[in-house]
């Protein structure tokens, strides 16, 4: 037994929390730039003359094409090596945020950052999949969990930085804060990260991509764009058409070509089934929930981009604080995979509700402090656990693609989180707009403010926003805890079918042994 223990002990990497260091500086790169990119909404639609719907697309151009291309570039880590791999995701994701910071209208913006979508999908799958190939066994939940940590503190820092340089600088200057970051994560993944690939890998499936990413954005197109043109317009119509139609492709595509970059296979494993459907509930709800998180902060309750980002660090300061203490990593251990879920997202989704009910201008900040507080608890017990829930389904050789699967839903739920969310906001918008303010100024709040006469019609243009950015969050928070029980759910009858089947195993095994 003792020789065993040595050698498991020799096969790890003896730089392996060094190396998470460093696979955790190239996560952040991502992150800083979406949190920072939230907080800068206001800004874009002043300097740019941004909708809502601009918004929404320089948002999502990101997710889209990062979803579109998740499941390849992890199939393409776990080929060609995941360290290349990350080292092309820097570099892309670096030259995208430069492009980003100079650009000059709102169509610009949104090229650019569909550019720098195809880094962070590198960037994304890759990370992971690197934590997956240098820990093991009880170490493996604990770094996670430090890995979730530090993507809370993504969120912590980008909105006290983005509000740091929004309120001195202009806005290009919160994408040029990804360059030094990506350089240093460049210089740091070259000289320590081990190279890891499985040369026997899959082709990558270049159709399955491009019809995935056909299909995705053409159904958030649809749901971005069908408050402004009417849910019955051709251009609505088509959209979700094209998209329902690539999207069934797609699965058909998946089914029969000899290298898919989905692994149908993979869904036979209800474990790994539990956690994506919990997982895509949850980040429809978390990511349309912190876009209009920001947009309460400033636009409902008046706070600058500094005040705002100081005022949601709560939020992931308390996430990074127990993920580091390690409380979600204990609580896994001892409650499973299943009830730690089900607990982070009830508490996730109760933060939600009571900051959409209890961050009125009518209230103190403190009253939206504890909901905060509430949902950087839930989401320091839930996403470590929603993680090793989908990677521990999934053999280390597909590491990168099992990545890839997981950021897929993620990103995919995220993006169509700020579409449907942000299209009911504009909706109840629109619907309590006062009589006398035109249709077209319900595009953004800007517009509608413009177009109000007199001070009697601004306080009421401003209520209908604000009743429209509560009722859009109460959807959110529903979304989370249903994500959360459906998670819960489905891995408790697993981890049930995964016991049953393994008691005729271990009874014949011990007929054996006494015959």
């Amino acid at each position: 037994m003792r020789n065993a223990h040595a050698t498991v002990t020799e096969t790890r990497n003896p730089r392996r929390w060094l190396i998470l260091g460093v696979i955790c500086l190239a996560q952040v790169v991502v992150l800083l730039d979406n949190t920072v990119l939230n907080l800068a909404i206001p800004k874009l639609t002043e300097d740019l003359g941004a909708t809502t719907a601009d918004v929404q697309w320089m948002i999502n151009a990101y997710a889209l094409v990062q979803s579109g291309l998740l499941l390849t570039a992890g199939g393409l880590s776990d080929r060609y090596g995941r360290k290349r791999s990350l080292l092309i995701g820097l570099l892309l994701f670096g030259l995208g945020s430069l492009a980003a910071a100079f650009s000059q209208s709102a169509v610009q913006l949104i090229a650019a950052r569909a550019g720098m979508g195809i880094g962070g999908a590198l960037l994304t799958t890759t990370t992971l999949a690197v934590v997956m190939q240098v820990f093991d066994g009880r170490e493996l939940p604990k770094a996670i969990g430090l890995w979730t940590a530090v993507s809370s503190l993504g969120y912590a820092t980008g909105p006290l930085i983005g509000g740091v340089l929004l309120a001195h600088f202009w806005w290009g200057s919160i994408f040029l804060i990804n360059i030094p970051v990506a350089l240093l994560g460049w210089l740091a993944v070259a000289k320590l990260v081990p190279e890891s690939k499985n040369p026997e890998g899959e082709h990558p499936d270049l159709i399955g991509a491009l019809l995935s990413t056909i299909g995705m954005v053409g159904v958030v197109y649809a749901i971005i764009s069908g408050p402004g043109h009417g849910w019955g317009s051709a251009n609505v119509l088509v959209a979700a058409g094209v998209g329902l139609v690539a999207l069934a492709v797609f699965v058909r595509w998946e089914l029969h070509v000899p290298h898919p970059m989905l692994d149908v296979g993979l869904f036979r494993n209800r474990r790994f089934n539990g956690a994506i459907a919990g997982g895509l509930l949850v980040a429809f709800g978390m990511g349309g929930s912190i876009f209009l998180l920001t947009q309460q902060l400033q636009l409902v309750l008046g706070y600058g981009p500094l005040e705002a980002g100081l005022k949601t660090a709560p939020l992931a300061l308390v996430a990074v604080a127990l993920n580091v203490a390690g409380l979600g990593a204990k609580l896994l251990e001892k409650a499973g995979t299943a009830m730690t879920i089900t607990i982070g997202m009830v508490l996730n989704a109760s933060g939600l509700a009571a900051v959409a009910l209890l961050g009125t201008a009518g209230r103190g900040y403190e009253w939206m402090l504890v909901g905060l507080l509430v949902m950087g608890s839930g989401i320091a017990l839930a996403m470590p656990a929603m993680a090793n829930a989908v990677m521990s389904a999934i053999p280390p050789a597909k590491a990168g693609s099992g990545a890839g699967i997981q950021g897929t839903v993620s990103q995919f739920g995220s993006g169509l989180g700020v579409a449907v969310l942000g299209a009911v906001l504009n909706s109840r918008f629109a619907a309590l707009l006062p009589v006398g303010i035109g249709a077209g100024a319900a595009g953004s709040l800007y517009e509608a403010l413009a177009a109000a006469p007199t001070p009697e019609l601004k306080a009421q243009v401003h209520n209908a926003f604000a009743d429209g950015v509560r009722d859009s969050q109460l959807i959110g928070a529903l979304a989370v805890v249903l994500g959360g029980l459906l998670a819960g759910l489905l891995l408790r009858r697993a981890a049930r079918s995964d016991a049953a089947a393994a008691l005729p195993a271990e009874s014949g095994r011990g007929s054996r042994s006494g015959s």
